[in-house]
């Protein structure tokens, strides 16, 4: 007799009770950093690379590089991805996807340097290489969750009178939701770690505190740089969990 697994469905209010875990990994984190760094007799290049003003600036750009190339990757890799599950340019969606994969597959410092190279360096720069290294995951779970949509609901809204654009807007989107928020949860902790690189490109970043301390061979200012990058993913990842949470439609 051939027995299936079962899988076991959480509680109510599981995953709620656990939302707290990664905030307090976060502040465990920064908190073991800010006691390590204040146990050194740090020397004069260390101080002024750890300065507050030098890192928060280096934390606040991150961040804008982060921003910037996650809300460009949304409105390409979004509007793109339902584009391509339309009849007419089904056919087109293998192309599409072939190409993000290649920009993904390509080390991302080359896609950084060879952008610099053809139209120079700073901020701009660095957003479009991280929009080409992180549309795979926006574009391609947007596909999967409106081609999952069940088709005998498709149809059901085609019967009662719905034109296509209000099956989409109102059936394949919102059942596609949980799907696409998953690839933009992706993308977003792609970008907090490739934008490390945008500091090569003069973009600035945490990138540029982990540089200057593996140029200056200073551990404690690597150190400072990696645990922030850390922990701004981590946190990113957590407020990701929160909005999709709010954001899955009911029921799904």
């Amino acid at each position: 007799m051939s027995t299936a697994a079962v899988e076991e469905v959480p509680a109510p209010g599981t995953r709620r009770s656990t939302a707290w875990v990664l905030p307090l990994v976060v502040l465990v984190l920064l908190g073991a950093v800010w006691a390590y760094v204040h146990s050194l007799h740090m020397d004069s290049i260390e101080a002024r690379s750890l300065a507050p003003d030098v890192v928060l600036t280096a934390l606040w750009e991150h961040v804008q590089l982060v921003v910037a190339s996650t809300l460009l990757t949304i409105a390409i890799g979004v509007p793109l991805g339902v584009l391509l599950t339309r009849p007419r340019t089904k056919r087109a969606g293998a192309i599409v996807l072939a190409a993000a994969n290649a920009s993904q597959a390509v080390p991302s410092i080359g896609v950084l340097v060879v952008l610099a190279m053809i139209f120079g360096v700073g901020f701009w720069m660095a957003v479009v290489a991280l929009v080409l290294y992180a549309l795979l995951p926006v574009l391609r779970n947007t596909m999967v969750g409106i081609r999952q949509v069940d088709p005998a609901l498709i149809d059901a809204g085609r019967g009662i009178g719905m034109s296509a654009a209000e099956v989409l807007r109102t059936i394949e989107l919102p059942l596609a939701v949980p799907v696409m928020l998953a690839g933009i949860r992706v993308a977003l902790i792609l970008n907090v770690g490739v934008a490390t690189l945008a500091a090569f490109t003069n973009a600035g970043g945490l990138g540029s505190v982990i540089s200057s301390g593996i140029a200056l061979d200073r551990m404690p200012v690597l150190i400072v740089g990696s645990a922030l990058t850390m922990a701004l993913a981590l946190t990113v990842d957590w407020l990701a969990g929160l909005a999709e949470r709010v954001l899955r439609p009911r029921g799904i």
